[in-house]
């Protein structure tokens, strides 16, 4: 059997229709990522790319609690996210520094902030910022 490649992790598996996010999860997972940016104190133009580039209007319908159906694409991203706030607050015990590490410069990134790295736009960024904290916490 083959070992699985970095970009393995990075990517994931196919979602199979039983591992589907219903509508109600994407929803929470919507509400609870728009918490998070704000915890990281990000700004409306790096929250939509974030979140895959929605309208803006789209995206103020979403903080007004208007939310209809989420794109497949935002749901992994907001999986993704989430699963770097989790890495985080795992990793550290003090919030507020869980909260600021996405913005601090990191070696594992060629001194870019991990912020920096899920900016450039693709969900394969917001996936590679979360495979490392992963590998972290597993110490691998």
């Amino acid at each position: 059997m083959p070992v699985a490649g970095f970009a393995d992790f990075q990517r994931g598996p196919p979602l199979a229709p039983r591992d589907r996010v219903s509508e109600d999860e994407a929803r929470a997972m919507l509400r609870a990522a728009l918490v998070l940016f704000d915890k990281w104190d990000l700004s409306t133009h790096e929250k939509l790319i974030l979140l895959g580039s929605p309208s803006e209007r789209t995206f103020q319908r979403w903080r007004a609690g208007e939310i209809g159906t989420v794109s497949v694409d935002t749901i992994y991203r907001l999986g993704d996210l989430l699963g770097i706030h989790k890495a985080l607050r795992y990793m550290f015990t003090d919030a507020d520094r869980a909260y600021a590490w996405v913005k601090r410069p990191n070696d594992a990134f060629g001194g870019a902030t991990a912020l920096a790295v899920m900016l450039q736009g693709a969900p394969i960024h917001i996936s590679r910022v979360r495979a490392y904290l992963d590998a972290e916490r597993s110490g691998w």
